[in-house]
């Protein structure tokens, strides 16, 4: 059965991920955005002002209701959701846990645009746990939300590759176009009951939150390795290391298969460039950053010697637990 009118959605999303698909939502003529419900201003910079997320800001410029409650376990926001009698709530990395009262508001139910091939990934952080991975390929599942985390039946997805030149910051943003993409295409046709949400398949790996200690470079692994590590932790926690009194961000790198003259974690100069020994091969350090300091190339930061020839950065410490673990 159809209906001419558009289907009324709550959109639940907080960070520039989430934008794409608010924005192809609000134009799209088969939705009506009856709210947009975004965590609550937080805190930023040195200063601490109050810094308004990405979603946000779109809301207002698109002239959307907008909720931030500090948890939708409050009674009073739940009746606010109930009025609004939406068909659908569609939420793109909103940042808090459904329950099951919120699950079981909606009409059609809830789902959630989530930032990977399922059932890969599962969790905070899937985006740099792929390029971490050495992935050649990623996507976005929309899939209807239960109980579980990410654990829902698949309604569709969509894959892209990953290039070596990606980011997380880079990944994130051309997923998230993808994932507005997806959204627009198998939404409607899940709503006419075109699609039907399929179990994920075994073999299922879920993904912490990144803390500040996952930037930390373990010069014991080959160079590619650490590589792919500088940019899954770009833009945050940024790939990191200490020789001596010094810490240094390592922004931007590429690995060197050359034969290696120096042990794991010895500072080098090869051909004018500030080069690191590693469990195999070189890695060049193209841009980094002393603490305290700015921005230099990695000729700069030895001409300047905020890095010295010789020093040796320190070993690292163990992730625990592994940012990427099975999902029991």
């Amino acid at each position: 059965m159809t209906s001419d009118l558009p289907t009324r959605i709550a959109f639940f999303g907080t960070p520039a991920y989430a934008v794409p698909t608010l924005r192809a939502l609000a134009a799209d003529p088969r939705f009506e955005v009856k709210a947009v419900i975004a965590q609550p201003d937080r805190p930023a910079g040195r200063s601490h002002r109050l810094s308004v997320s990405a979603v946000k800001e779109v809301a207002l410029d698109l002239g959307l209701p907008i909720l931030q409650p500090a948890t939708l376990r409050n009674e009073s926001i739940r009746a606010q959701l109930r009025e609004m009698q939406s068909d659908l709530f569609v939420v793109a990395a909103y940042g808090q846990i459904f329950g099951t009262p919120i699950l079981q508001m909606p009409r059609l139910g809830c789902v959630n645009l989530h930032a990977s091939i399922l059932p890969a990934y599962r969790g905070a952080a899937p985006i740099p746990a792929a390029i971490l991975s050495g992935d050649t390929e990623t996507g976005v599942t929309l899939m209807l939300m239960e109980r579980g985390l990410d654990t829902g039946p698949i309604i569709a997805t969509a894959v892209m590759p990953i290039n070596s030149a990606h980011t997380t910051e880079t990944l994130t943003s051309d997923l998230a176009d993808l994932g507005a993409n997806l959204a627009t295409m198998a939404l409607p046709r899940f709503v006419a009951g075109e699609l039907e949400p399929v179990p994920q398949p075994p073999g299922a790996t879920k993904v912490r939150q990144l803390t500040k200690a996952d930037g930390q470079v373990d010069w014991s692994k080959p160079a590619i390795v650490i590589e792919r590590h500088i940019r899954a932790m770009w833009p945050w926690p940024r790939a990191w290391s200490t020789t001596g009194a010094t810490s240094l961000q390592i922004h931007v790198a590429r690995a060197q298969a050359e034969s290696n003259p120096a042990n794991h974690g010895d500072v080098l100069e090869l051909r004018g460039e500030l080069a690191v020994g590693t469990g195999a091969g070189l890695l060049i350090v193209q841009r980094g950053q002393v603490a305290g300091g700015k921005a230099m190339t990695g000729t700069e930061l030895l001409r300047g010697r905020h890095v010295a020839v010789g020093s040796q950065f320190s070993e690292a410490t163990p992730e625990d637990p592994p940012l990427i673990q099975p999902a029991i």
